[in-house]
């Protein structure tokens, strides 16, 4: 294809590294013309010394050559990637679906960073003109005693109620039935509705027998009932009662199920209360927390579920209630009601609220106090900080009311003098029961903070692991029950307020469909993380042994969402999370542990109250620490964020990639690559360009290998592909390709680099298999145009005198011959003229076809 081709001009190469021209059009035999020019025949022992000397030269040759080949042997091992030595052979590691994954859960955490979000709420209380409302969310924890309910409470739940969806079925279902077992998630509103429930059917039975006007009949109409002895003391202490002393009397009985030791009522238990009921012409709402406990309750004649109030109507209901009081005591020309309602919601709607809320959808509670707040602030009681705090307090709330004493019912000890055979047939103390079951929601949780947006199994399973570590923290002596068939997913996502939405993830290398899991609520995992690392000191022990299995777990959804949250923890105590997290996983034998620690160091240096410690801390392990800590640091600075400037990272990568003659040139090249695909990959070509012609080899192999190392990587490696990115569109392209299409600025820096590779003689024969595959991404197997715009842009510098044109001609000729991928010729011809500068175009066409 270039036969005939014309040397152009063209600006000044960078000179070799290697003194002998190793490019492959200058590959030819020495010529011979047939003259003699050695000494005479006669001359015998003049002939034997020429010929000891030219063996002696041979001899040298065959040295330097065998140290060309280890050379460019060591090379092609400095260009692998950093994780293939848990590998078997050269394929593709998970380092690109890793760092996808990091970027990902990183948005997570991103609301808020460093402000209130990540602290719990200052505000305990405030007044608003006569109300007082209370923004710590911790239940009192004391069990529902029995009493009548007042007739005040049961109108202002008449004024402010609002019905959930399949209200009206519920109603039906309890006036036929007498008897209503009600499943819900604690603080979704169920208690508010039985109470609804029972005040409507009671009045209803009521008002024929007592009549318009007519004195209601003697005693309460609504009563609740201590939990004690269940529903069996219920139907016993309806049997012996006298009917006419109280009619049409509603009952609310909460069974805590979840408790250990704690047993449903069976079926002929829940069948003898509704007989008892009816004989007394009376009703009974069972309020039961979902989960496998109540699920045989909920699947019997009795058993219903309670779906939550819809947020809008809770908030708009609550703010009328809030604001009428006002707008009646207001004087003449104040705002009216309408008018206070609509710039309440309007307000209510602001991103800045709605971020400091971060709850997808309001519980009653968490509606009324947010109404309160936003009442607070228009009448000029709550300022706009306070606002936001508050604001950010209902997440928080929710995570403390879902850990405040959890084992609480564990401290409860066996009767004196029991005993129990252990694993081993001895005998011991007796276990405390239930400790699995008790812990599992609070697992579940836990993990949904880490693992938000993996697929539900990958969080299933991981909450059993932090299940198994809770337990055995809690009772050490004995081994605990491990639960095989208590998993309810509908219980899972009630309790814990998540989500279920269809994606895909990525298996080895190809994405297939998975159900993903997500809070319902971007303030619940920091709120989790927040609630368990910084009030409940010795979980932490248990939380940091289940991380570190998460780190060896292969899949990178796993362990590359664990180490992000890992970091998020160390932020709340550096020196614990160092001491018990980083450090020791930077120290780890394997490479996937130390890509942990250092995603971690990045989560934290994300942080800008941490930011300097980081710094301090990579730059310290780049100088001084051991082999382990200096490739962690890498790790840490191929992010960007582990030192103060650009150019600070890449003297620390440098240091690095040369010490130990070039021991981890491999990660340090890999995360120089990475840099690239931040906002200044510009400053990093440069100082590529500076190494390559630095005197000394080990800069030089460390340029040349980040050189070789950027025509490999693919953009989807290393950057995210989003349609509004300057890479958008492009995640399949190789980085090289792609820069050179959207930063017309890098392409002869870049061309050079690549230039000295192709010339280089330990660096060549791996620059030469990186532009093949170059030039075989220029279209698709299907014909579709691919990277053709990238290589229009290089193949021209790269290629712009005789001789490169000669080598780049010898390529593609190889690639039309390879007896396993054959090039085809018109792909070939296309790639060639691309390379040629269009004034020579038409001449060449006229000669060539």
């Amino acid at each position: 294809m270039a036969d005939d081709q014309q040397a152009g001009d063209s600006p000044d190469r960078a000179p070799q590294n290697d003194a002998r021209d190793d490019r492959p059009g200058d590959d030819r035999p020495p010529r011979n013309d047939g003259k003699n020019d050695g000494k005479a025949d006669g001359d015998a022992g003049s002939s034997d010394s020429d010929a000891s000397e030219k063996d002696k030269e041979k001899e040298k040759e065959r040295e330097r050559e065998q140290e060309r080949e280890l050379a460019a042997g060591r090379f092609k091992e400095f260009t692998r990637d950093p994780l293939s030595e848990e590998q078997d052979d050269d394929g593709p590691t998970d380092l690109g679906a890793a760092e996808r994954t990091r970027r990902a859960t990183r948005t997570l955490f991103a609301t808020g960073r460093d402000h209130n979000s990540f602290q719990h709420s200052t505000i305990r209380s405030a007044h608003i003109g006569d109300i007082h409302v209370r923004m710590d969310a911790r239940q009192s924890g004391t069990r529902m005693r029995s009493g009548p309910v007042p007739e005040e409470e049961l109108r202002r739940l008449r004024r402010i109620h609002v019905e959930p969806e399949g209200y009206l079925r519920l109603r039906k279902a309890l006036t036929a039935r007498r008897l209503l077992v009600l499943g819900a998630a604690p603080g979704t509103g169920r208690t508010s509705t039985a109470l609804s429930l029972l005040d409507e059917v009671t009045k209803q039975v009521a008002a024929p027998t007592t009549g318009a006007g007519a004195d209601p009949a003697p005693g309460p109409r609504v009563e609740r009932v201590d939990p004690v002895g269940g529903v069996r003391r219920l139907a016993d202490s309806l049997a012996t009662e006298n009917r006419e002393a109280r009619p049409a009397t509603g009952y609310l009985l909460e069974l805590p199920l979840t408790e250990p030791g704690s047993l449903p009522p069976d079926a002929m238990d829940l069948d003898g209360l509704a007989a008892a009921l009816d004989a007394r012409g009376s009703f009974a709402v069972v309020v039961v927390t979902v989960g496998s406990a109540a699920n045989p309750l909920l699947a019997g004649r009795y058993g219903m579920l309670c779906p939550p109030a819809p947020t809008q109507e809770l908030l708009t209901t609550r703010l009328r209630e809030r604001l009428e009081e006002h707008v009646a005591e207001a004087p003449d020309g104040a705002p009216r009601l309408d008018e206070l309602l609509a710039r309440a919601e309007e307000l209510a709607d602001r991103t800045e609220i709605r971020d400091a809320v971060g709850l997808n959808d309001l519980r009653p509670a968490e509606a009324e106090l947010f109404a309160s707040l936003l009442a607070g602030h228009l009448l000029e009681d709550i300022s706009h900080e306070e606002l936001l705090s508050g604001c950010r307090s209902l997440a928080a709330g929710q995570a403390q009311e879902w850990f405040a004493g959890v084992d609480r019912a564990l401290t409860v000890a066996l009767p004196a003098g029991t005993d129990t055979l252990t694993a081993t047939g001895t005998r011991g103390s007796a276990a405390r029961p239930g400790t699995a079951a008790l812990f599992h929601p609070v697992a579940f949780r836990i993990a949904l903070a880490v693992l938000g947006g993996a697929s539900h199994s990958v969080v299933a399973s991981a909450a059993h692991l932090l299940t198994w570590e809770l337990s055995v923290q809690s009772d050490p002596d004995n081994t605990p029950a491990r639960p095989l068939f208590c998993d309810d997913p509908d219980s899972d996502l009630a309790l814990s307020r998540a989500e279920l939405s269809k994606g895909r993830v990525e298996v080895a290398g190809a994405e297939v469909d998975a159900q993903l899991i997500w809070y319902r609520g971007s303030a619940l995992p920091a709120a989790v993380l927040t609630e368990v690392w910084d009030r409940h000191f010795p979980v932490r022990a248990p939380v940091v042994r289940w991380l570190r299995l998460l780190a060896d777990d292969p899949r990178p959804q796993v362990w590359m969402r664990a180490a992000v949250a890992a970091g998020e923890l160390c932020v709340r105590d550096f020196e614990h999370g160092y001491a018990e997290l980083i450090r020791p996983l930077a120290e780890a034998a394997t490479p996937r542990r130390r890509i942990f620690a250092a995603t971690t160091l990045d989560q934290a240096a994300g942080h800008a109250s941490h930011r300097r410690a980081v710094h301090k801390l990579v730059g310290d392990w780049s100088v001084y620490g051991a082999k382990s800590l200096r490739w962690t640091a890498a790790m840490a600075l191929g992010y960007g964020n582990a030192a103060a400037t650009t150019d600070d990272t890449l003297d620390a990568l440098a240091r690095i990639g040369i010490r130990d003659k070039g021991e981890q040139l491999a990660v340090a090249s890999l995360n120089v690559v990475r840099l690239l695909a931040l906002p200044d990959p510009a400053a990093v070509v440069r100082r590529m360009a500076a190494w390559t012609h630095h005197k000394q080899e080990a800069y030089q192999d460390l340029g040349l290998v980040t050189t070789v190392r950027l025509a490999a990587t693919r953009v989807s490696e290393v950057l995210d592909d989003e349609p509004d990115a300057p890479l958008g569109g492009r995640g399949d392209w190789p980085l090289l390709l792609a820069l050179a299409a959207t930063r017309p600025e890098l392409v002869r820096p870049m061309a050079d680099l690549l230039w000295t590779a192709l010339n280089t003689a330990r660096s060549r024969d791996v620059a030469m298999d990186a532009l093949e595959a170059l030039l075989r991404t220029a279209v698709r197997k299907d014909g579709a145009e691919w990277t053709r715009q990238g290589l229009a842009a290089l193949l021209p510098a790269l290629a712009a005198e005789e001789p490169d044109r000669r080598r780049l001609d010898w390529l593609l000729r190889r690639m039309m011959n390879d007896p396993e991928n054959p090039l085809p010729d018109a792909q070939a011809r296309s790639l060639w003229w691309l390379a040629v500068p269009s004034r020579d175009r038409r001449g060449r066409e006229e000669r060539h076809g």
